[in-house]
């Protein structure tokens, strides 16, 4: 059978919304099964009610252990709370507010009721902890997001006072009182009725989209994205961003459509992705198709828009679609913001070096070392940024799933988690000042560097072998080559900060590969480069699936 992926979803592709949260309430988690434990990966819990993995004892018992974190890292200012447009992520927040002001956790919603994207909550701890007098406790957060993934599934993010996501120690911590608190059947969590929570002294209100739109001038050049006039397209995908674009044409005087403001917590309106499922992965050409083709040129040649954009689910993610190149590769539109922003941000530290991940395209270290600038390579995971965000000694982090923030244009802290809207709004601001398109831009910057090939897949493997492959020294690779060329390194600890990467990295001299054991399936993933072309890159694919089967065998 022909796949459908890029197609409209069908009726039999829907999540049954009535099951998913009578499932919320009445299915209470099998503890003796790992999939039903809590578990924080790179972003928080994340679960289905179906499976028995996102339910409310989940939330009341992670809420409680977040209580208990805060107490115990003496922090004691508001808790800003925001939700996506997920089906689980209203029930969740409501639990969640019965055990914070249970507690007595002076708590910060939704000023409009709507949605908050996890850029806008980041934000707002940021910017409250900044502008607070000396001697003022500092404020934290919680999304319930489970960003880009299907409509059957919840999240539940917890971020501290650097306004980014909370790290192992924390989060560690936070699961492991957690589950402490499901197998004690949940005694020692506090509860009051949700209306009473809601009526609560300590539960107010937050303007979160005005404090994030009327911001927006200190970190972009929205004047020039104004007097150039640039058509923008912007297309929420049924998540938490729906209203902050309309506001943001309006408010700038932009000249910008919301192409889609539909919200339907089925997602009805989507585009299957690869696998044939719902999936808010605005990375994904499949799960884009409904954009793409908007973008498509009409019979005089012209576009709709000069730019396309579209976000996941809480606005964490970005993806770029312009007329010359359709849907952008995300590490080519990382290399092209990396190059414009350090050639056009003088306010700037001059020393401010490049962060990216280590699975990020080595386009950006070429673009890098072209600009002069230091290249920090860390793990998986946006928390590796937050420290040079803060400071202003990294002034920009991304990672090649489509995550990336920058600094304002002073060169202070703009957010500390991923930014999907003011990704897509940068390449609005790049066409406005460069004239050219962020795919034209790229098609120079391989001029220049090279062209490199870039892939994902996936490898079977088992718990244990997931668990070897995550402990491997580089001692434990004794290859010598990689498709033809000299290995130059072997990594088991990230180049930029010394930390465990979890898996492996093999680089040569035009090519890469690195293996990580997926979190939620028994696979590895394989990501890997190559500068030599296609058929280059499918021999490192092939020869480093071989090469890790055999260490982990």
């Amino acid at each position: 059978m022909a796949s459908r992926a890029g197609t409209v979803a069908l009726p039999q592709d829907l999540v049954d919304i009535t099951a998913l949260l009578d499932a919320y309430f009445d299915v209470a988690p099998d503890l003796g099964d790992p999939a039903q434990r809590v578990a924080f990966g790179t972003s928080g819990h994340r679960g289905s009610s179906l499976k028995a993995s996102f339910n409310e004892p989940h939330i009341l018992a992670i809420t409680q252990a977040i209580v208990e974190y805060r107490g115990r890292q003496g922090i004691t200012g508001p808790l800003f709370i925001g939700r996506d447009t997920h089906a689980l992520s209203e029930p969740a927040q409501n639990s969640a507010l019965e055990v914070l002001a249970a507690n007595g956790v002076t708590v910060l919603v939704d000023a409009r009721h709507g949605y908050t994207p996890t850029p806008a909550l980041s934000h707002a701890i940021l910017k409250y902890n900044r502008e607070a007098a000396p001697g003022t406790p500092q404020a934290d957060g919680i999304v319930v997001t489970p960003s880009h993934n299907p409509p059957g599934d919840g999240g539940f993010k917890y971020n501290p006072p650097h306004g980014g996501p909370a790290d192992t120690d924390a989060t560690g911590w936070i699961a492991d009182r957690a589950n402490q608190l499901l197998e004690n059947g949940l005694r020692g969590v506090k509860r009051i009725p949700l209306n009473d929570a809601l009526a609560a002294d300590t539960t107010g209100k937050f303007d979160f989209l005005s404090s994030y739109v009327d911001d927006l001038p200190s970190v972009l050049n929205l004047d020039a994205i104004r007097n150039a006039g640039v058509r923008i397209g912007a297309d929420p995908m049924g998540g938490a961003s729906v209203d902050y674009w309309g506001e943001i044409g309006e408010r700038h005087q932009l000249n910008l459509t919301v192409v889609n403001p539909t919200v339907d917590p089925q997602w009805a309106f989507m585009t299957l992705d690869w696998d044939e499922k719902i999936r808010m992965d605005c990375s994904s050409p499949s799960a884009m198709a409904s954009l793409i083709k908007r973008m498509a040129a009409g019979a005089d040649g012209t576009t709709a828009y000069d730019v396309a954009t579209g976000n996941d689910a809480d606005a964490d993610r970005h993806g770029i679609v312009t007329p010359d190149g359709g849907l952008m590769n995300p590490n080519h539109y990382l290399a092209v913001a990396i190059d414009y922003l350090y050639r056009n941000r003088s306010g700037w530290n001059p020393e401010s070096v490049v962060g990216k991940t280590l699975v990020s395209s080595s386009i950006i270290d070429r673009v890098a070392a072209g600009l002069g600038r230091k290249l920090v390579e860390v793990p998986v995971g946006f928390k590796w940024f937050v420290p040079g965000l803060l400071s202003g000694e990294g002034a920009f982090g991304g990672e090649e799933s489509a995550g990336a923030s920058f600094n304002k244009l002073d060169g202070s802290v703009w957010t500390t988690d991923k930014d999907g809207i003011l990704l897509a709004l940068l390449a609005s601001e790049i066409t406005a000042v460069t004239g050219q398109s962020p795919s034209q831009l790229y098609k120079g910057l391989t001029d220049q560097f090279g062209s490199p090939v870039y892939a994902r897949i996936d490898a079977a493997a088992t718990r244990e072998q997931k668990s070897k492959l995550g402990k491997l020294s580089a001692a434990d690779v004794t290859a010598t080559s990689l498709a033809g060329e000299e290995i130059t390194a072997k990594l088991t600890e990230a180049p930029g900060n010394g930390a465990s990467i979890g898996g492996l990295k093999v680089v040569t001299e035009n090519a890469w590969f690195a293996a990580r054991p997926s979190g939620t399936e028994d696979v590895y993933k394989i990501y890997a480069e190559s500068f030599k072309g296609a058929d280059h890159l499918k021999q490192v694919q092939e020869e480093a699936k071989a090469l890790v089967d055999g260490v982990i065998a």
